[in-house]
């Protein structure tokens, strides 16, 4: 059956958007342009450890919570994602990699909306501050016998691994992920340039949250911002709710990467909507959610992952982070899915998902498509 959908680009172009079989078959101008709404694709979330009460990091993750975690993120405008395993125990993060292989191997809709599983440590830094929410008590250095039988559980969908590029293994370590197909990323570290630098030649191409897991207080030069700004080699994964980067940190981020060398993410824990107040997660321990919606670890100022939806982020970085909405919706969509090794065409293009919602979050189109 054919439908169509009319509405405006996020460059504000109009367009009568045609869908077929579950895919876009075609995008052409529309005639008429009075009265049109702001469309947006399904959004693509390379950092999600949780959602409306699914927790990837519970004890004992089931496969149920993972189904959840794909319906309540499509809800909300985001239709792919990878699930994010923070540090914890090896036998914890073992089990909520077959948990995710056994959801992706139960349901179609499971298995399109995570294309691989992002995992967010141990092999950070120990150290206060850089460390943030992540427990101590599990951090250990870079292994590549561990990494490999993380492999054993979840064939080809180990996609993103954050690693501190300080630890005197990293280089090696990288080197062998890489290899393997996985993109590392750097962050959660006290590191210096060179070793920014060596974690980049070594295969390092990605910079979880910049700005974000590293001490409160920095020199003003050198110090593992600017090494990592500076390196073209790195894409900045950037937390857009408000919260995590003020506006004039993240305008000067994405200037200095180009809009092309950065992704938004929610990294959105599983009290994401929940009322203000203290909570017990797996995902910093006790932990308060301010009135202001920000998610954080007691009597402290560090933040405890976010609450945001990813279509949040990519309002507020149109309406105060110094990009256009055309740009920051690419920074949701069809950059992370390529990042991600997305196999089919995303945005509002033909053979893309008919996946088509408003930017308030109103679904237009949706499909169980490709």
């Amino acid at each position: 059956m054919r439908r169509l959908v009319r509405g405006r680009l996020p460059d504000g172009r109009p367009v009568e958007i045609a869908c077929e079989r579950g895919a876009i078959s075609g995008v052409s101008p529309a005639a008429d342009d009075a009265g049109l709404v702001t469309l947006l694709p399904g959004l693509v979330d390379v950092q999600v450890n949780g959602f409306a009460g699914f927790d990837v990091n519970e004890e004992g993750l089931l496969p149920d919570t993972v189904h959840g975690l794909v319906d309540a993120l499509r809800a909300h405008g985001t239709t792919r994602f990878a699930p994010t395993i923070i540090t914890g125990s090896e036998e914890r993060i073992r089990s909520a990699l077959r948990a995710i292989v056994t959801a992706r191997r139960e349901r179609h809709e499971t298995r399109r909306a995570i294309p691989c599983i992002n995992i967010e440590g141990p092999f950070l830094s120990p150290a206060d501050g850089a460390r943030g929410a992540h427990d101590a008590a599990w951090i250990r250095p870079p292994s590549i016998a561990e990494f490999e039988r993380w492999r054993a559980d979840a064939p080809g969908l180990i996609g993103i691994v954050t690693i501190a590029p300080e630890w005197p293994e990293a280089p090696e370590w990288i080197r062998h992920a890489t290899a393997a197909g996985v993109r590392v990323a750097l962050g959660h570290s006290a590191a210096d340039g060179d070793h920014i630098r060596a974690a980049a030649e070594a295969g390092a191409s990605l910079s979880t949250h910049l700005g974000n897991g590293v001490a409160a207080l920095l020199p003003r030069h050198p110090n593992l911002i600017w090494a990592q700004l500076a390196d073209d080699r790195l894409t900045a994964l950037l937390i857009a709710d408000g919260h995590h980067l003020p506006p004039d940190t993240f305008r000067a981020m994405v200037r200095a990467k180009g809009v092309q060398r950065c992704v938004l993410t929610s990294d959105a824990v599983a009290l994401a909507g929940l009322p203000a107040g203290e909570y017990t997660t797996p995902v910093g321990g006790r932990v308060v959610i301010a009135a202001d919606g920000s998610i954080r670890l007691p009597g402290s100022a560090l933040l405890a992952g976010s609450g945001a939806t990813l279509i949040e982020c990519v309002r507020w970085a149109a309406a105060s982070g110094g990009v256009t909405l055309a740009e920051a919706a690419a920074m949701a969509c069809e950059q992370p899915a390529a990042l991600l090794g997305i196999d089919v065409p995303m945005g509002l293009v033909p053979g893309a998902p008919a996946d088509i919602q408003t930017l308030d979050g109103v679904w237009l189109a949706s499909t169980d498509g490709p």
